[in-house]
């Protein structure tokens, strides 16, 4: 039990664990609901004697105060995926944004590319032999601890237990600071009728015995509630939110049908709420992997009838994705959405699927457009779509000509743009002058 003791003698306040930051040192922040948000405060604190400290992460969900204004100079933050709390300080150029594909950013920290100085990591207390589960996600934080010079560890009694590759040892950590607090939740914004129809449109392609990734926002989460008559289910994820809970209560997700990892809901990390925070506590059915391996295309392609469930801002008539950004203005980041797409395509049975409203801004704008505004990021290029999908319909791409591409797309736009993109297509020489698409029912 001498664990115990190297426990005890590492036990230390915030402010004492922070001290090890030094002006230039880089930190890695445990993401999404695992955010040490105690460390962080300490850490917000000692900006007065600090310089050109970067603070690396995904998004995380609760305080990100190091972005404000006020703190330039002191702290600078470097976004692998923007969440609301850091977008307005990219997007002013007081943050940074690096695109790259969620596998990948691991690799970054092994190389030495991007060496750690400081990780940040949230747990929860230690089992009898000494190891912490990494609270709600295993990310890219396991990782990135292990690649740090120095580990600091936010242990919360009310931290979720999760099983899996997601353990640390106290030996590891060089301070560990004690608290009791709920996480911070992902608040899902209210699922719409025009969600749950694009829902109930992605549902009718699942097939029983599928195994899903869903990624971030209403549409997987509206996919997830349209799912209840489907059988067999299995989930092999970088994320999994509040609405899995459902289905696995329900026996629809029961992971039978797999062919890897069967019987097991394989994850990097959950967003969600205190619900989903308890469902997962010392669950036998969730397997928590380093993204590294979650989002690898080459372990995602092993499961059988894959089906991956992302989102867009906007499509162009030809397939491209733009997912990350306004025009120039960055939004979120390439995520898993790349990763997943390509597994699915390489899956036996595989669906790789982008699902999306076909407007925007209340119905103002379309979706679809006849090409992406200045300055958008490319996601995922017009030769990774397979299916797109909006409450209008089902597009089939993978195989298809532009002309075939920009026909299909315009049949599942709205009926107020479909016009508008047809002289569009016509104007840029995609479609010829007399070419219409099918009529489709309104």
């Amino acid at each position: 039990m001498r664990w115990i003791e190297h426990y005890r003698s590492r036990v230390k306040s915030a402010e004492e664990a922070l001290a090890v930051v030094k002006s230039g040192d880089r930190v890695h922040v445990h993401q999404g609901c695992s955010e040490p948000e105690e460390l962080v405060r300490a850490l917000l604190n000692r900006a007065p004697e600090l310089r050109d400290v970067e603070i690396i992460h995904l998004a995380t969900m609760g305080i990100a105060e190091y972005a404000r204004p006020e703190y330039e100079g002191c702290f600078r933050h470097v976004a692998f995926f923007i969440g609301s709390n850091v977008r307005a300080a990219v997007q002013e150029a007081r943050a940074d944004y690096i695109p790259i594909f969620l596998s990948e950013i691991e690799g970054l920290f092994k190389s030495g590319i991007m060496p750690i100085d400081v990780a940040l990591l949230h747990c929860t207390p230690p089992d009898d032999y000494g190891y912490m589960s990494l609270c709600a996600g295993v990310d890219i934080a396991m990782t990135a601890a292990q690649c740090a010079r120095h580990v600091i560890v936010e242990v919360n009694d009310q931290a979720p237990r999760i099983l899996g590759d997601s353990f640390i040892h106290v030996s590891k950590a060089e301070a560990i600071v004690e608290t009791s607090h709920p996480l911070c939740e992902y608040k899902q914004a209210p699922i719409t009728e025009v969600h749950r129809a694009v829902a109930r449109n992605v549902a009718a392609l699942v097939p029983d015995g599928a195994t899903l990734q869903m990624g971030i926002g209403e549409i997987p989460e509206a996919v997830l509630g349209a799912l209840g008559g489907h059988k067999d289910l299995g989930v092999h994820s970088e994320m999994v939110p509040d609405g899995i809970v459902d289905l696995i209560q329900a026996g629809v997700v029961n992971n039978e049908k797999k062919s890897l990892h069967p019987h097991k809901v394989i994850a990097g990390f959950v967003l969600g709420t205190k619900r989903l925070f308890d469902f997962i506590h010392d669950n036998p059915i969730f397997e928590f992997h380093p993204t590294s391996y979650c989002n690898d295309p080459f372990i995602i392609a092993q499961n059988e009838r894959m089906v991956a469930i992302n989102s867009a801002l906007e499509i162009d008539v030809t397939g491209q994705v733009c997912a990350d950004s306004l025009g120039y203005l960055p939004y979120s980041g390439i995520g898993g959405q790349v990763d997943f797409i390509r597994g699915a395509a390489r899956s036996k049975g595989g669906l790789p699927i982008i699902a999306l409203p076909s407007t925007a801004r209340g119905g103002a704008v379309s979706r679809i457009v006849p090409a992406l505004k200045t300055g958008a990021g490319v996601v995922t290029s017009r030769g990774d779509v397979h299916y797109v999908v909006t409450e209008y319909g089902v597009a089939h791409l993978h195989g298809k000509s532009l002309r075939q591409r920009t026909e299909a797309l315009i049949q599942i736009s709205h009926p107020d743009f479909r016009e508008e993109l047809l002289d569009a297509a016509r104007r840029s020489g995609i479609l010829e002058s007399r070419a219409a698409p099918a009529p489709v029912g309104m």
